[in-house]
């Protein structure tokens, strides 16, 4: 969560200033062209990332098997990534013409994606590594940011130092191996006994990665560069705010696939109910939050050229409750316990909604039509998750409690909203409408009796 903090905080630092520097223009450039190049990252990641997070955590205490299983992985996301490198070359020079010295800049994140090994370190719950090694990293491309892009020409040494900031940050991974992985003898190595597994993984990956790409790629070519850039921008900032909730997902994978290895049925069912407890509690204020500031929020935050976004980001604030929960029920239980079918069915089918409401609602509403789009496929995939475990984890228990968190929240919204509307909009004025806003929802939650109080109390007198 620390690390999630400072991700956080590294685009409030850096959105104003490029999207002041770049413009919307400069700003829809960079959304259109990643959005293209993040579906080849995918292809040639292939669900090898949580592949191989979950089985390094199946095997994490033999050291020979772990490390078999870490070179198979390694050498088949090498061929994929090698593979989905080839097909973008042919994309780029048949289908790109204005953009594609743009493209080609971008790529360098799929040449990042080869070389990434976090996976291995998540499966083996060593995340004190890559997230010191992301967070100096993160600091170093804000610095450089800074001193080096200067105007809406300078577009193209930004997105190099956010392709360059992976590729390195990837790379300073491999020296820790040394430590935890045995070479192997390539003879018995059988890397393509993991292609069909991992494949099944792909199918979920890439359709989850449909809300964060679709919308953007369709809003270019439905409504204007602009209406993406726009769109970008306001996903950016909720799904920003999601990341200190969905930090969670990242730990708990591992550590439910190691349960579920040693056949802990009832500690994963307790581990369950504690998360979707805790993510629900961090969730809905921050979705009320956002809700509450966006519309004077986002003209402050980005500029008056983003005005629009604070609607967007208001249309689609509930899709941050929404994916915590999912977060849960996918990521940290069917993930897992190897329960993919349902989780590629429920992911499947959130991106089929989430491309037709984008059909209609983007004629109609443009960016703020997407974000709607948005909201309904997350909650489509949401209730999709919460039927298929209805036979192994008690819903009445997870939601048992939900009903303070929401109640909490709304009495903090009707609060921070009126103060947003009373208050001129600057860092002070922010800063006070989050702690007014913070303390209220504390007090409500205490008064209440939340559980999530009792969870507090119980980490403090254990530590």
């Amino acid at each position: 969560m620390s690390y999630q903090i400072l991700v956080l905080l590294a685009p409030l630092i850096t959105v104003p200033y490029v999207a002041r520097v770049l413009g919307s223009h400069g700003v829809g450039v960079n959304s259109y062209t990643n959005s293209w190049i993040t579906f080849f990252l995918l292809l040639g990641q292939m669900g090898i990332a949580l592949y191989g997070n979950r089985e390094i955590a199946y095997h994490r205490d033999n050291k020979l098997d772990r490390s078999k299983i870490f070179w198979e992985i390694e050498i088949l996301q090498a061929l994929t990534i090698m593979f989905a490198y080839v097909v973008f070359l042919i994309f780029l020079f048949r289908f790109s013409h204005a953009q594609r010295p743009f493209f080609l800049i971008q790529s360098l994140l799929i040449v990042a994606g080869g070389l990434d090994v976090s996976w291995y370190f998540m499966g083996m719950e060593d995340f004190k590594k890559t997230v010191l090694r992301n967070a100096v990293i993160k600091i170093v491309s804000i610095a450089l940011i800074f001193a080096l892009v200067k105007g809406p020409d300078d577009l193209g040494r930004y997105i190099l130092l956010l392709g360059m900031s992976q590729v390195v940050g990837n790379l300073t991974l491999w020296p820790y191996l040394k430590e935890s992985v045995q070479f192997i003898k390539i003879s018995i190595l059988r890397p393509f006994k993991h292609f069909y597994p991992a494949l099944l993984l792909f199918i979920p990956t890439i359709t989850t990665q449909v809300y964060l790409v679709v919308n953007r790629i369709m809003l270019g070519r439905l409504d204007s560069i602009i209406a993406a850039g726009q769109f970008d921008y306001a996903d950016k900032i909720t799904k920003l705010v999601l990341a200190v909730v969905t930090a969670t997902g990242s730990v708990m994978l591992p550590h439910i696939a190691h349960k579920f290895a040693d056949g802990d049925v009832r500690g994963i069912r307790q581990s369950l109910y504690n998360s979707f407890d805790f993510v629900t509690a961090l969730a809905v204020p921050m979705m009320f939050g956002l809700a509450a500031i966006s519309t004077s929020f986002a003209p402050w935050f980005l500029g008056n050229e983003f005005a629009p976004t604070a609607k967007i980001m208001f249309i689609e604030s509930p899709a941050i409750v929404l994916i915590a929960w999912s977060n849960v029920t996918g990521t940290q239980y069917l993930m897992p316990v190897n329960r993919v079918k349902e989780f590629t069915a429920s992911v499947a089918v959130g991106a089929a909604v989430n491309i037709v409401c984008n059909l209609f609602l983007i004629e109609v509403f443009g960016a703020n039509g997407a974000a709607l789009a948005t909201v309904i496929s997350e909650f489509v995939v949401t209730a999709l998750q919460i039927y298929f475990i209805r036979t192994t984890i008690r819903r009445r228990q997870l939601f048992k409690y939900t009903w303070k968190y929401i109640v909490s929240g709304g009495v903090m919204f009707i609060v921070v909203y009126r103060l947003n509307s009373m208050m001129h909009m600057n860092l002070t004025n922010l800063i006070i409408q989050v702690i007014i806003g913070s303390i209220i929802y504390i007090i409500c939650i205490f008064f209440t009796g939340a559980p999530i109080i009792a969870q507090l109390k119980n980490f403090v007198s254990k530590k």
